[in-house]
């Protein structure tokens, strides 16, 4: 049986699948209140040329607006990939509760991997982590998405 963790970190899958599908970093992301779905990001930054445009920034904003509040107690997020440090940064600001991970990023992932801004003590506010959710998947499919801009670059320089 599938558990709710792997539920909605496939949903967070199929975002990445979209940001695959327009030449972005495959990050997809959904944040989950009372069960349910109630924001969806997918990396755009190369899109919409914003460093902003994040998938967790993206489902953050969307969050708010359904919310029609800035704080997100009670909210569980599903992303794909560690997040960074801006990404974290507000995380902890929207004081979103628990966050679930698919794979980590060991040269920038903010969660854990380089620092977890997430469970710093001297911030106001910390955040569950659950970690390795659909792990395979998800470092796949961006392994895949890199394996494919080197033999486009390759091709480029031909």
């Amino acid at each position: 049986m599938i558990s709710k963790d792997e539920k909605f970190m496939k949903k967070a899958l199929a975002e990445a699948k979209k940001a695959y599908a327009l030449d972005e970093v495959p990050i997809g992301c959904v944040i989950v209140c009372d069960d349910k779905i109630i924001a969806r990001g997918y990396n755009r930054r190369n899109t919409d040329k914003s460093t902003l445009a994040h998938a967790e920034l993206i489902a953050i904003k969307k969050a708010t607006k359904k919310l029609g509040d800035w704080r997100l107690e009670g909210c569980t997020m599903y992303i794909t990939l560690e997040p960074c440090q801006m990404c974290a940064g507000a995380i902890v600001q929207a004081r979103i509760d628990r966050v679930v991970i698919g794979s980590m990023n060991k040269k920038a992932g903010c969660a854990g991997s380089v620092i977890n801004l997430l469970d710093m003590k001297e911030f106001n506010h910390q955040v569950e982590l659950t970690k390795g959710v659909m792990e395979e998947e998800s470092s796949k499919m961006l392994s895949e998405f890199f394996k494919e801009l080197r033999i486009k670059k390759a091709a480029a320089e031909e």
